[in-house]
């Protein structure tokens, strides 16, 4: 089992819970949140080890959350996956601008989502045979 918790985020609750399966069989330890206010209650009570979470949310977008995320010293430095299903250039490249460290386009595979944390958590020797298996 890891010690790795991750903070899925999404107001769609089938995407949180697909990811939230996905992950829990390969051992990682996961939250869900719904908003990005919910979210970053959780953060402030427990922080994760990574955050993924979805760009188009109603209320507060996720590069709102993740703007809130890099602008506060005791967040900053959590990795952050996107998870969207916006797919182009100008998208992907805003994510990133905002802090993002790691961008994935729905529908996404086991495959994507693992070495995007593998990558995020600096695990280049997991990443690299994720990207072996796949």
């Amino acid at each position: 089992m890891r010690d790795t918790n991750i903070l899925i985020v999404d107001d769609m609750w089938d995407c949180l819970l697909v990811l939230r399966r996905m992950l829990e069989r390969h051992g990682y330890a996961v939250r869900l949140a719904q908003s990005g206010p919910e979210a970053i209650e959780q953060i402030e009570r427990r922080a994760p080890a990574v955050l993924m979470f979805d760009v188009m949310m109603p209320g507060m977008s996720g590069l709102e959350v993740l703007e809130r995320l890099r602008a506060n010293s005791a967040t900053a430095r959590i990795p952050v996956i996107l998870v969207s299903g916006l797919i182009g250039d100008d998208d992907v490249l805003g994510g990133y601008q905002v802090g993002a460290d790691y961008y994935i386009i729905k529908p996404c595979t086991d495959q994507q989502v693992l070495r995007g944390i593998a990558l995020v958590l600096g695990d280049k020797e997991a990443a690299e045979a994720d990207e072996r298996a796949a």
